[in-house]
């Protein structure tokens, strides 16, 4: 049962709120480095960075320069990097053979950072849509995207970067069954302890554009991913396809987009207590800058505002592109 509050003037709730030594005792969620995953997007060449217009201070970094990044995360106290590949088009197909080839953008890229930077986290993304000439996450026949044969492609690109050497797989594809399908394909190739991180809530959402800019996926979309990503109007569907996951073996699961969202976090936590993550995608990213850029709000208290807003809702973590930014800030005290 709820105790009682006392009755004003007994019960002054400011009391706790005057002074900042009050306020840090009584603070209920903190943000810390370690509840951080970078998203890094990884490009062809050697010593390369591209800047993402729709994205400010945001690059594509070549694999050289992609380790670098790995180990400023790893100085800076970030677990965590998320890798996501730029592919040259001309190895976009119908069928994404370029997605489980051993030595892709993405696999490349895992092999160098374990290598130099053996102590940082790789996770990785499993879709299609760097790969596809038609921009969808699955593979599509007659304008329909095929559920069944994009998961047989899709274990393949798992056992391809477990192979490499990620740590974490994310597979964001929205696909029926895939997260069985590779747990069990994994366990049978001896990769027992790479974990799987199921984007299980991921909404068809309009605040993703600025990250197909960021991997080339824009000009390539045919039509719209509704089939397959959630509509933003459901939140009963979403614990539907995270207990689907939770069950098919899944480690962990993540909801995207994050702050409009929040309600689903919280849902998730409070019904399953799974670790829970969400990812402050790009349009969220874009909006923030924007706003900063033009004087309208400050950038680093909305930045981390934002943030803790995540952990409030019952988040362990958070996939960000303000990650570094945000541990040096938390670092400086």
């Amino acid at each position: 049962m709820r105790p009682t509050q006392a009755a004003f003037p007994a019960g002054r709730l400011r009391r706790l709120r005057s002074s900042a030594p009050l306020r840090a005792l009584v603070q209920e969620n903190t943000l810390t480095v370690g509840d951080l995953i970078w998203p890094v997007f990884v490009r062809d060449g050697e010593g390369i960075t591209e800047e993402v217009t729709s994205m400010p201070g945001v690059l594509r970094r070549s694999v050289d320069l992609t380790v670098q990044a790995a180990a400023e995360a790893a100085e800076l106290g970030i677990p965590a990097i998320c890798l996501f590949p730029y592919t040259d088009p001309a190895l976009k197909t119908q069928q994404c053979e370029e997605a489980w080839n051993l030595d892709n953008l993405s696999n490349r890229a895992i092999r160098a950072i374990k290598a130099e930077v053996p102590g940082i986290a790789v996770m990785t993304d499993i879709a299609l849509d760097p790969y596809n000439i038609n921009g969808h996450d699955g593979i599509v026949v007659d304008g329909e995207i095929l559920n069944d044969e994009t998961v047989e492609a899709l274990v393949k690109m798992a056992l391809a970067q477990a192979d490499a050497g990620a740590d974490i797989l994310g597979p964001s594809d929205m696909m029926d069954g895939r997260i069985g399908a590779m747990r069990t394909a994994l366990e049978a190739a001896g990769h027992r302890n790479v974990t799987i991180m199921s984007y299980a809530a991921k909404y068809a959402s309009a605040f993703y554009g600025p990250f197909r800019d960021a991997v080339g996926a824009s000009g390539a979309l045919k039509g719209d991913k509704k089939t397959y990503q959630m509509n933003p109007a459901n939140s009963d569907e979403a614990m539907r396809l995270i207990e689907r996951d939770l069950s098919e073996g899944a480690d962990m699961v993540m909801v995207k987009p994050g702050l409009p969202y929040l309600d689903i976090c919280r849902r998730v936590k409070d019904t399953f207590g799974a670790p829970t993550f969400a990812y402050q995608v790009s349009g969220e990213y874009a909006m923030i800058e924007a706003a900063a850029a033009n004087g309208w709000i400050d950038g680093d208290k909305v930045m981390l505002e934002s943030l803790l807003a995540f952990k409030r809702a019952g988040c362990d973590g958070v996939l960000t592109y303000f990650a570094p930014r945000v541990a040096r800030y938390l670092a400086a005290g």
